[in-house]
């Protein structure tokens, strides 16, 4: 990434959304003193970041995945962005301590614009802010670097359902306590780890956990 000091004369409108109050005020800080970056509000949902988003206009907001009670960061920039088009639409800059395969290819699934961790430099965070503004893509290296792995060599497509059903498997439920939890059928379960099993290529319920873990497919 490059300089993030530009040529702009207007500000990047920045919407801040982590469900940590310590997260935020210390990005709040942070982004205080970055040249070009302007933060008009913050959010600890994702409800709340919905409802500031129209009514602030934020061009892009930054955004954690896991936001506690409510709809997740990943729901919350599907909606941001399913104005696609819309003057009022922001980018969505995902900024997680989260870097699975999964979280990943979710968030981009969902319209985020970039992919940053929370351990990247400042610098580097006031760069991908404007690059986001201007649509183009932000990833932290790590994040870039499994995005190409990925593209050589796909990874396994699991449904938001196989993956909840694996999460649930990784905890050494059985395939009754994993249908209570769910509040679906044994036999539905059954059939879901079924088309797990064929998709890990394995044939135990340890294979799969094992492969979904080395594979990075575990929350």
């Amino acid at each position: 990434m490059t300089d993030p000091a530009d040529s702009r004369t207007v500000p990047v409108r920045i919407l801040v959304c982590d469900d940590h109050v310590v997260v935020r005020a210390g990005l709040l800080a942070l982004l205080d003193s970055a040249p070009g970056i302007e933060v008009v509000g913050e959010a600890g949902t994702g409800e709340e970041a919905l409802a500031l988003a129209a009514r602030l206009a934020p061009d892009v907001v930054l955004m954690d995945l896991q936001l506690g009670e409510g709809i997740d960061g990943v729901e919350t920039t599907r909606r941001l962005t399913a104005t696609a088009g819309s003057r009022r639409a922001p980018y969505v800059l995902v900024l997680t301590t989260f870097d699975t395969d999964a979280d990943i290819t979710r968030a981009i699934e969902a319209g985020a614009t970039g992919y940053l961790l929370k351990a990247e430099r400042p610098e580097e965070l006031f760069a991908a802010i404007h690059a986001a503004a201007q649509g183009r893509t932000a990833l932290s290296a790590p994040v870039a670097s499994r995005v190409m792995a990925n593209m050589r060599s796909p990874r396994p497509t699991l449904t938001d359902r196989e993956h909840d059903i694996l999460a649930q498997l990784a905890t050494g439920l059985g395939n009754r306590e994993i249908a209570r939890a769910l509040f679906i059928s044994e036999a539905t379960v059954k059939t879901h780890l079924r088309r797990i099993y064929d998709k890990l290529g394995v044939d135990t319920r340890a294979g799969a956990v094992a492969v979904a873990k080395e594979r990075r497919l575990l929350p």
